[in-house]
This record gives C-alpha cells, sequence and structure tokens, in this order.
C-alpha cells in the first residue's frame, strides 16, 4: 500500500521540527545529489552505500530521524534503466506527444500511476517525469519527450502524469523549468524572450501544473533565460516560482545543470549529478564550495535551512517516509494503458479512401521500410526505457560531441508487419526494407496497397537540422506513390515531418514513437478495429520559412559554442504563431480524422469574469467514435488572438448527441502586464468559436468581459 502524505500544514511543522534536529553535515548531504554508475560515469560512486540499486541520482537520508535516501530515475517515458540495474525492464510508453494527443487527462493520470508503481517496486521514490516544455521548435531534439505547443494542453497533462506518480508514494518533478526548447549546445544556450510574454505561455504552463498537481520538485532547465543560468534566475526561481507562484517543494538541477555554488543564493535547492558537474564546471557546485561559502557567511543560515525544509517538506507531504515496500506491478495492466495510449494517440492526417483496411480483405499488401519487421522506434536519451525481454535491435548512429555515444536507434520489440499479418489474416502481405526507391517500387507495382514506415532517429542533446526523412526515405515514398494509388504513409517519429509526397500518397498516420504496444495500435487503426481519434498536439508547417526561425541558430557550431536564441514569437507559439501571420500549416494544431463524423450545433457564450461555452456535439456518421472539440479566442478588443480556451473528448454512438460545457481559465483570456504585476482582461466583446482544429472552427459568438486585473 502507498503511504499517506500530510496535509500541507502539517508536511511544513513537521519539515522545521526534523530541519532544526539536524547537523550541519547532515544538512549539506541532503543537497547534492550524485549519480549511480552509467554511460559515461562507469565507476560506483562511493558515496553511494553498497547494496542501494543504481539510480540516476542519489542522495543519502538520515536514518535517525527518518529522512529515506532519495533514489531518483528519469521517468518521462516510464521507468529508465541505464543498464547498469541487470535485467531490470520497465513499461515503455509513447512519447509525450501521443499522449497529448489523445487530448485524455484520464490517460495521462493512468499513465502516471504505472510509472509511480514501477518506480516503487524497484525502491525509487524521486521520479525526473514531468518533462513539459512548450514545442517552440520542430527541430527540438526532446520534443518527444514533452506534450504540446500549447500551455493549457500542455498544463492539463503534465498535472494529471504528476497527480498520478504522487498518488503512489513517490515524488515527481516538472521539468525543464524553463525554455529548454533547444537541445543544440544547451548549457551554453541563453533564451531570450519578452518576460511578461514567458508569462503568458511556457510559464504559464509550469504555473497551472503547480496549483493542480503540487509536484514535490522543479527541475532546472540547462540554459540561460535572458542572461542568466535557469539555476542561477533569482527571477525564475525565487520571484516566480517561490514567491508569486508559493511553491513550497525544492529546487533541484538537471544533471550537470549547476554552475556555481551560489546558484543557491539565487533559489537552487539542490545540486544533482554532482560528477556531471564536476566535468562541466571543474567543481561540485554544492560540495566544498557550498560549506566554504557557509562557514565564511556568504550563505546564511536561513538560506540553508531552507533550501533543507523544502527537500523535507515534499518528502512528508507525498509520503516517502510512511511508504510501505512495494508489490509486483501488474505488468499486463501497464501495457494496456500503453496500448489505450497509443490507440488514442495515432493520429489520421489524411486519408482519400483507403483505410480502414477490411479485415477480411484478400488484398496484395506490401509492407515497406522502417524496421517494420523488427520493432517501432523509441526516442534516445535518458528518457529511453527498457522494455520487457530488451530491445527488438540497437543500431548505433553516432555523432559529434557527447550526445553521440548515446545517439542510436532502439527498436521496441513490437513489430508492425507481425501485427498486420495477425489482424489482416486472408491478405497476402510481403515486406520490403525500403532500402531503395527502385526496390520499394518493384514491391508497391504488385500490391493492391502499399504501407510505408517511415521512421527518424530523435533524442536528447541533438536538433534535427529539418524536417526531412532521412537514409533517403523521402525517395522511397515518391517511388512506391509513383506506382501505387494506394499507398498509405505511417510516421514514426518524435516531430513533424516534411511531406513532399503528400498529394501523391492516399493516407498519412501520424503514430509518433508509440511505445512497446505500438505495433498493436497501428494495426487496429489501419484495419478499423479502432476509430482513430488523436488530434496533433503541434502544428506540422508545410515548410520551415513559416516558422519563427527558419535557421536555427548555432546549428552545426562545434561544441561548448555559445549560442543565443531569441524567442521572438513570445507568446504566440505554434498554432498563434500561424494565426498571427496567415500562415496555412501543411496540418493545424488540433486536426486529426476518424472514420466517422462530427457535427457542433447550438454554440452559446456567456460572459462577464470569464468565458463559458456551452455547444452540442452529434456522431452524424455511421460509427461509434470520438472527437475532441476544441474552444479557442479568435478576438479580443485589442484585435485577433487565437488561443485554445478548453477542450473535452468525448465518445459518441451513431446519431448520439452530447452536451458540452466548458468554463474558461481568466488567464486565458488576459494578458500579463509586469510592471503592474498582474494580469488584465480588457473589457469589451470576445469572439469565441468551436471547431476540430485550430483552422477549421465551426461556430463562433460574442461574450462582453468585465475589465479587470487580477492575480501575480
Amino acid at each position: 500500500m502507498c503511504g499517506e502524505g500530510l496535509a500541507g500544514s502539517d508536511a511544513d511543522v513537521r519539515a522545521r521540527e526534523i530541519e532544526a534536529q539536524l547537523t550541519d553535515d547532515e544538512r549539506f548531504s541532503l543537497l547534492v545529489g550524485v549519480m549511480g554508475a552509467g554511460d559515461m560515469w562507469p565507476l560506483r560512486d562511493e558515496r553511494i552505500p553498497d547494496g542501494v540499486p543504481m539510480s540516476a541520482g542519489y542522495v543519502p537520508g538520515v536514518p535517525r530521524l527518518g529522512i529515506p535516501a532519495l533514489l531518483m530515475s528519469d521517468a518521462s517515458l516510464g521507468v529508465t534503466n541505464p543498464g547498469f540495474r541487470p535485467g531490470d525492464t520497465a513499461t515503455a510508453l509513447p512519447a509525450g506527444l501521443a499522449l497529448a494527443a489523445t487530448f485524455n487527462p484520464a490517460l495521462a493520470r493512468a499513465a502516471g500511476q504505472a510509472i509511480g508503481r514501477e518506480a516503487r517496486s524497484r525502491g525509487l521514490n524521486v521520479l525526473l517525469a514531468g518533462g513539459m516544455n512548450l514545442a517552440r521548435d520542430p527541430r527540438n531534439g526532446r520534443n518527444f519527450e514533452y506534450l504540446s505547443e500549447d500551455p493549457l494542453l500542455t498544463a492539463t497533462m503534465a498535472a494529471e502524469s504528476v497527480l498520478g506518480i504522487q498518488q503512489q508514494g513517490v515524488i515527481s518533478t516538472i521539468k525543464h523549468y524553463t525554455l529548454n526548447c533547444n537541445e543544440t549546445n544547451r548549457h551554453w544556450l541563453d533564451a531570450l524572450i519578452d518576460p511578461d510574454a514567458h508569462r503568458e505561455s511556457d510559464l504559464l504552463a509550469f504555473e497551472m501544473v503547480i496549483e493542480r498537481a503540487r509536484p514535490g520538485a522543479v527541475m532546472t532547465a540547462y540554459n540561460k533565460i535572458n542572461g542568466d543560468y535557469a539555476a542561477q534566475n533569482t527571477y525564475l526561481l525565487t520571484e516566480v516560482l517561490k514567491n508569486t507562484w508559493g511553491f513550497r517543494g525544492w529546487v533541484m538541477s538537471d544533471w550537470g545543470g549547476t554552475p556555481s555554488w551560489d546558484c543557491a543564493l539565487h533559489g537552487l535547492d539542490q545540486e544533482s549529478g554532482a560528477q556531471i558537474d564536476a566535468l562541466f564546471w571543474q567543481a561540485e557546485s554544492f560540495g566544498e564550495p557550498l560549506r566554504a561559502a557557509y562557514a565564511d557567511g556568504r550563505l546564511s543560515q536561513e538560506r540553508l535551512s531552507d533550501m533543507v525544509q523544502r527537500i523535507l517538506r515534499s518528502v512528508f507531504a507525498v509520503g516517502l517516509d510512511r511508504t510501505d515496500p512495494a508489490a509486483a506491478p501488474d505488468m499486463a495492466a501497464h501495457n494496456d494503458v500503453a496500448l489505450q495510449i497509443a490507440r488514442e494517440g495515432i493520429v489520421l492526417l489524411q486519408n482519400r479512401g483507403v483505410l480502414p483496411l477490411a479485415a477480411e480483405s484478400t488484398a496484395r499488401i506490401a509492407v515497406i521500410g522502417g524496421y517494420a519487421q523488427r520493432g517501432v522506434p523509441i526516442g534516445f536519451g535518458s528518457a529511453a526505457v527498457v522494455p520487457p525481454g530488451g530491445y527488438a535491435e540497437v543500431i548505433p548512429i553516432g555523432g559529434p560531441g557527447l550526445s553521440g555515444g548515446i545517439r542510436k536507434l532502439q527498436l521496441l520489440p513490437s513489430s508492425p508487419l507481425d501485427a498486420l499479418r495477425e489482424r489482416l489474416a486472408h491478405a497476402q502481405i510481403e515486406f520490403d526494407p525500403g532500402i531503395s526507391p527502385a526496390e520499394a517500387a518493384v514491391a508497391a507495382r504488385r500490391a493492391d496497397v502499399a504501407i510505408v514506415f517511415a521512421i527518424r532517429v530523435e533524442g536528447e542533446g541533438v536538433d534535427i537540422p529539418d524536417l526531412s526523412l532521412p537514409w533517403g526515405q523521402d525517395a522511397v515514398i515518391a517511388a512506391v506513390a509513383a506506382v501505387n494509388p494506394n499507398t498509405v504513409v505511417v510516421c514514426e517519429t518524435g516531430n513533424p515531418v516534411a511531406m513532399p509526397w503528400a498529394e501523391e500518397v492516399n493516407a498519412v498516420v501520424q503514430a509518433w514513437y508509440p511505445g512497446q504496444a505500438g505495433a498493436q495500435a497501428i494495426a487496429e487503426v489501419l484495419t478499423g478495429q479502432v476509430n482513430p481519434s488523436g488530434r496533433l498536439p503541434i502544428t506540422f508547417p508545410a515548410d520551415l520559412d513559416q516558422t519563427p526561425r527558419p535557421q536555427l541558430p548555432g546549428l552545426g557550431e562545434a561544441f561548448g559554442v555559445p549560442t543565443t536564441i531569441e524567442y521572438l514569437e513570445g507568446a504566440d507559439v505554434g498554432y498563434r504563431w500561424f494565426g498571427r501571420h496567415g500562415h496555412r500549416p501543411l496540418f493545424a494544431f488540433g486536426h486529426g480524422l476518424s472514420y466517422t463524423s462530427f457535427d457542433y450545433r447550438d454554440l452559446t457564450v456567456t460572459g462577464g469574469q470569464t468565458v463559458t461555452a456551452s455547444f452540442t456535439v452529434v456522431n452524424t456518421g455511421q460509427r461509434r467514435g470520438a472527437d475532441v472539440p476544441q474552444v479557442y479566442l479568435t478576438a479580443a478588443p485589442g484585435g485577433p488572438m487565437l488561443r485554445l480556451l478548453g477542450f473535452t473528448r468525448i465518445e459518441l454512438e451513431p446519431g448520439q448527441a452530447a452536451q458540452v460545457r466548458i468554463e474558461v481559465d481568466p488567464r486565458l483570456l488576459a494578458r500579463y502586464q509586469g510592471r503592474a504585476g498582474c494580469w488584465r482582461i480588457e473589457p469589451g466583446d470576445h469572439t469565441v468559436a468551436v471547431g476540430a482544429s485550430a483552422v477549421a472552427l465551426k461556430l463562433s459568438a460574442t461574450a462582453e468581459l468585465a475589465g479587470r486585473a487580477f492575480g501575480a
């Protein structure tokens, strides 16, 4: 059974009482996390006692006062194992973008619960999960770990995941605070943004998660923000996070992200991965340098006590000190969670009639490329999960810099070819590896339907240079489409894809990195056993010229070269930027097709202090299916303004109708005014629309709002 955490005020009291009983040596020991053995650090650190399972981070406890040791693991997409817990595997969940594409908060909660249970069963009690950076650039190598380009969707899904984890008596972080939106030379990247726009976008997402889920810890980003490192940023850590939002937990650095001991003076409470800091900054910042600063008065007793109390408060609030040993989790049930996320997260982008494939079909089908005979890909880096049974294949890719060693094509043992053969038992299915356009065209020419699986290796430490498919796959798809009008492309990628062949193929399916049950979900969607219901959580641009930065600053520079990225789009991230500039994307945020159809009727909106929208959704097709109606602000007194205000996911039988009511968080209707230190809604008419995507708005109405200032 999970332990019962203390209520907030009780956790505060206990943290103060226990902290007062600590020696200074014990206080300092709680402020440094050391990394377990891994590829970059192959030896066991002497500070980790024998018998303690290897993990991403270890912080010693204080047994005499009931303070447990902290054992940390990366866990955005499942509990990771870098290879030093022999035989240890975990549920490999689909990409964060796939989870967000479900627009289903209940699945995010279920995913968090599964991750939390598996962590506890291994003795791990702090999860470096809650990845939630906004997708500001479709080339960011870590977008697959994150959730979306929209603050509301991101916050909704991240909060449910954190709640699910912490319900299991395990602390969850949220990360990376903030603007860790590109991987290119991330330790030397300075992210420039207007502070008010920052509050309306990335920071609003973090604020909402803290309100809704109360995560035990916040992990800082690697990069600078407006000139100051994230772990050294007084404005973000102390003024906004702790003072304005009232965050009561602790702030930890990312591994190698603590440039100096004086981060403690700016709001950082704990150094993580001290050995990596020693590599990057020539010293463990919160080791001897912090003790020396305390000894000569540069670090006050009050600040030291606050750092420790924040850690203890989260330990007691979540119940780490009261958690019973965990039984082995139900891995079959967790596989079902992974399967359902993949089912609901797969997005049918285009369909000109070839899908769904009839289960009783005797058609000749060519399955081409993507290692579909072996498995499905995952992203590389700290989020990579070793699935039950291990990987089907690991193919080193390599590259320059420290990330070259972890850049690999890792395939989960979930074969789309096998899954299709199982569900299309009467069809004649032939596999072609897709290694050349000519060979693929031969296979496609003799088939009734050609299904091309397209993959791309993406991951931590590396941004992709453009949105094309590697290894000549675009040429393979074009060659197949030229000889077969019933060509289906299934994209397994961690970002949007350029599609020069889009007009030539019949159907396009975005499967993301679909997790350990991904092949089954893909086959079920292609054959109609599952009616697709995923919606894009990120805009697919027609080309990079439509984005704020057609050329990514610093791309191709040597490791360690300082880079500046100006996020000139401000709060207008993704679909908001496209709307502001009148760009028509390849596929819009919120877009996704179904094998049935839906209609929206009877929109009414009321105003006053905020907007409330009510409308009816009707399944006008012939199949049961799920719809995701979305409510947007399209105009305010200052002019056009495109913002997602709310959404819901609803399952309907043919002909069935349902009423939907959405009350809007006022901050989504407001602008932040830093000089006044408040949010402000302008008085007057606000236009609200409901539709199937950011560009497919069906109904609109106007509500008058009273002008007001609120919050901070």
